[in-house]
């Protein structure tokens, strides 16, 4: 330990004096005022409280000039067409989604490289020519609108999908006849946190009512259930469920495959849910409750013979798969059908009379097949290391299709034969790169609490562990969301560099169950953060790399962690990179959805919660003088998630306190949000200045 202070003493001295060989860049000048809100005592200062009204013209004005000084950063930065060239080659190879099968006919998404986004295609036989059921490139010219959730009447006649404008979590509900692809006239407005799910001629959807001033930052309240009728007004849909009582409760709605039984599930944060269903062949059934508190997740898959197969932690962190009968609902009642295991269970597909179960374990995909009892048949072999995704088929089906990707293998289809027990691979995408050329090790490293925590680490074969290697640590952390091995055509920038890309599956992940998930949620949050260091510290014991030359990464929840590491460690670190993150934790639950985040954060109303949000919130904990690391935060001016005013507050600190000439920019993209659904261009301009920022501070030019 004494060897790494030194290091890292070192390491800062080094950035101090190379900072002060670097022009200091002018940041527009922001705006203070005076602001103060009393925590439990504690007077806290919120001198850019004005920049939380996104709308206004003043943080417009602002927008366009921090968007200036960071575009003549970045301009001046001579390889970066080449890597957005690159990055553009790269990209460009077909992409398919999973086959699925709707009515009597067959779907899939195809992208042929460079669209904006992938168009869905249908056909009558597997053998038969596809044709273009809906093309999202042409919702809007520039791109900006893109689909989102979709769903078939069971009979396949309609399809039913939500698109999304400028990247908003608000969206749209537009119904197509499948057969000619007509366009129906029926259009309902103000839908967010919705699944769609028909029954008959109809289907049930969620919203809030239509918001009064921003829609951006409105706190989302009061969400009800609705049943839309095809061909009539949204005026005349039937309100199926609301509790008046709770304004910050979310429900959502869904049919079993038979369409007899609608399952209501109601939340109040991101962890846990009440269950209730209602007969739908009674027209004037109540619903009955299951589960009346949110201290566990229930996800009912189907029923099967009229009884529910649900999906639970209750009494089994890593999940098992029960029976609920909805005759006798009470939990004495209920039976266990599949176990809980060592490893997490992640998903279940009923598919010709089986159960497909999909596992994770250290964070990598595992699937067996199972008899509707329970009963194991055999395991299903995957192609290696890396994670499944979908396992489409119906019930009454022989053929199912899923997904498979790994970091060096490109997501690739899969055709499984439900009676020869065997998989063929259906669709295999060509890239211009070479795997062979590189490996993936998975490691567990000891975090400081004496944790073993695993981390993947993706890089060329056979270069030199000299701990000068660029590297990428990318991370999440929260929400019981698991990190798994992706193949993704912008990390190949940085690995092609002969670069490192290092993740690590930090606590308040999923990947070994709720009590992973739990042990990085609200006080014990600072865990998540002493993950990151110790994965950092793995690297350079190791000489993969070393502080000059490590970046850090991580979007949304992971933004907060990126933006908790950077101040409480910018010596560790070369690059931040925090994108549309929550960096005001004092604040988050204000706006939008943020009130459902407390379940992993807490609440500064509370004096307890207080005393550990100020400890690690990024925003509060910027002090003057100190140097951090070269800094490009990014957010969207339609993120209505985490709303851009948290990137806005933090960029405007940094640049005020900032202790050297590390350049501290923020890139705002407009006519975005939160991530989803951005066009292809967006996101190859993003990462090309991404890396461009990595390698430019980090004092390397790519080769090429």
């Amino acid at each position: 330990m004494k060897n790494l202070k030194y290091l890292l003493i070192i390491t800062a001295i080094i950035m101090l004096q190379s900072c002060a060989q670097k022009p200091k860049i002018n940041y527009p000048e922001t705006r203070k005022t005076e602001v103060t809100d009393d925590y439990h005592g504690t007077k806290i200062a919120d001198p850019y409280r004005w920049l939380e009204n996104d709308t206004s013209t003043e943080t417009g004005a602002w927008v366009k000039a921090e968007n200036e000084v960071t575009s003549a950063y970045l301009s001046k930065i001579p390889f970066r067409e080449q890597l957005k060239n690159r990055l553009t080659e790269l990209w460009n190879y077909p992409k398919y989604g999973v086959t699925f099968k709707e009515g009597n006919r067959y779907f899939y998404f195809k992208n042929d490289g460079m669209q904006n986004q992938s168009i869905l295609y249908m056909q009558e036989s597997l053998d038969a020519e596809p044709t273009v059921l809906l093309d999202p490139n042409k919702l809007s010219e520039d791109g900006t609108v893109s689909l989102g959730e979709y769903d078939f009447s069971k009979d396949g006649k309609y399809m039913a999908y939500a698109i999304a404008r400028g990247g908003s979590d608000w969206n749209e509900i537009l119904v197509m006849e499948v057969e000619g692809t007509k366009q129906l006239d029926d259009h309902l407005y103000w839908i967010k946190f919705s699944d769609i799910e028909w029954k008959n001629d109809g289907f049930f959807y969620s919203r809030y009512d239509e918001p009064k001033g921003s829609e951006l930052s409105a706190k989302n309240e009061f969400h009800k259930v609705y049943y839309h009728k095809v061909g009539t007004p949204q005026s005349a849909d039937q309100l199926v469920y609301e509790n008046k009582n709770f304004p910050l409760r979310n429900y959502y709605a869904g049919v079993t495959e038979d369409e007899k039984f609608l399952i209501l599930s109601e939340t109040e944060t991101t962890t846990g849910n009440s269950l209730y269903f209602k007969d739908l062949d009674k027209p004037n059934a109540k619903f009955v409750a299951v589960v009346e508190n949110f201290d566990n997740d229930y996800y009912v898959i189907d029923d099967v013979d009229g009884k529910f197969l649900v999906k639970t932690n209750y009494e089994a962190p890593k999940y098992r798969i029960i029976e609920i009968d909805p005759a006798n609902p009470a939990r004495e009642n209920w039976k266990t059908v599949l176990p809980e295991k060592e490893e997490v269970l992640e998903s279940i597909s009923l598919v010709g009379g089986k159960i497909v179960a999909e596992y994770m374990k250290d964070a990598t995909s595992k699937a067996y097949i199972y008899d509707v009892t329970g009963n194991l048949i055999s395991e299903l072999n995957l192609p290696g290391i890396g994670t499944m995704s979908g396992f489409n088929g119906k019930k009454e089906d022989n053929i199912a299709f899923y997904g498979f990707t790994s970091f060096t293998f490109p997501s690739t289809i899969f055709k499984f034969d439900i009676a020869k027990n065997e998989s063929s691979v259906y669709r295999q995408p060509e890239v211009d790169f070479d795997p062979s050329l590189y490996e993936t090790k998975q490691v567990f490293y000891t975090s400081k609490d004496g944790t073993k925590v695993p981390m993947f680490i993706v890089h060329k074969k056979g270069i030199k562990m000299n701990g000068k290697n660029p590297t990428l640590l990318y991370g999440y952390g929260g929400f019981n969301v698991s990190l798994t091995p992706s193949f993704s055509t912008t990390r190949l920038i940085l690995l092609e560099q002969g670069g490192i890309f290092a993740m690590p599956n930090l606590r308040g992940g999923g990947e070994y169950g709720e009590a992973w998930h739990l042990a990085g949620t609200k006080e014990r949050k600072q865990n998540v953060f002493d993950d990151f260091y110790a994965a950092a510290q793995y690297l350079f014991d190791n000489k993969y790399t070393s502080p000059d030359f490590l970046a850090m990464n991580g979007g949304s929840n992971g933004g907060l962690l990126v933006g908790a590491a950077m101040v409480q460690h910018p010596e560790m670190f070369r690059v931040a990179l925090p994108a549309v993150g929550v960096l005001d934790m004092l604040r988050y639950h204000e706006f939008t959805i943020g009130w459902a985040w407390a379940s992993d954060y807490g609440r500064s109303d509370s004096a307890a919660d207080f005393k550990y949000l100020i400890a690690y919130s990024p925003l509060h904990n910027i002090k003057n003088g100190t140097c951090y690391p070269a800094t490009m935060v990014t957010t969207a001016d339609h993120d209505d998630r985490v709303v851009p005013a948290h990137s806005f507050k933090f960029i405007a600190t940094l640049q005020e306190n900032q202790g050297c000439n590390n350049p501290v920019l923020i890139r705002i993209e407009t006519k975005a949000g939160h991530g989803a659904g951005k066009p292809t261009a967006k996101i190859i301009e993003e990462y090309s200045d991404m890396y461009a920022f990595i390698f430019y501070n980090m004092g390397i030019t790519p080769k090429y």
